[in-house]
């Protein structure tokens, strides 16, 4: 598997915007992959050092629209913690340096 077919996008929500000030970055992964697959895909991509990485599955919730139900794709997410000496990951794009 290449690096960019594991991490699929980042996780913004407020929780994750709070946790990137503790150098804690949240992602959506492929459902097959694998905490060490994350770790070195996070580490080729961003160039950075991984201290750990922890992964979750996440159900997908029944919706209705109308009369008809259906369940959203379920998906696994990874929040990955960066050493102190590492890199920021930069997720936003900085507006002075465009």
């Amino acid at each position: 598997m290449d690096a960019r077919d594991i991490i699929l996008r980042p996780v913004i929500t407020e929780k994750s915007a709070d946790l990137m000030d503790s150098k804690k970055y949240t992602f959506d992964v492929a459902l097959t992959a694998t905490k060490t697959q994350v770790r070195d895909a996070i580490e080729e991509i961003f160039d950075v050092k991984v201290k750990s990485v922890n992964i979750m599955n996440v159900r997908g919730k029944e919706k209705r629209v109308g009369r008809y139900t259906g369940k959203t794709a379920r998906r696994r997410k990874a929040i990955v913690a960066l050493t102190e000496d590492s890199n920021d990951i930069k997720i936003f794009k900085d507006e002075n340096n465009e």
